[in-house]
């Protein structure tokens, strides 16, 4: 099997995984800060705070938080999938 990185010199290969990382890791941030109030999403989240399911403090900076994360997720998404355009 072909290495996909074996194609690519080591600053772009670099570049990538680094890129990829950060996707994975803001994933997984966000879910974590939703978990805690046992949300599947932000709406969901901020559905819990509107109807008192839960305190509206923390859980509302947790709201905030969540969707920063996801935004910036999606914005290295969209990094990461320009970059692998330019080097396909």
């Amino acid at each position: 099997m072909t290495s996909f990185f074996g194609n690519l010199n080591p600053d772009t290969a670099e570049e990538l995984e680094q890129l990829s990382r950060l996707v994975y890791e803001l994933r997984e941030n966000r879910n974590t800060v939703l978990e805690t109030h046992g949300a599947a999403d932000e709406a969901a989240l901020l559905q819990l705070i509107q109807t008192g399911a839960v305190a509206e403090h923390p859980a509302y900076e947790n709201y905030l938080a969540a969707r920063i994360l996801a935004d910036t997720r999606d914005t290295a998404r969209e990094m990461l999938a320009e970059r692998l355009k330019e080097v396909a």
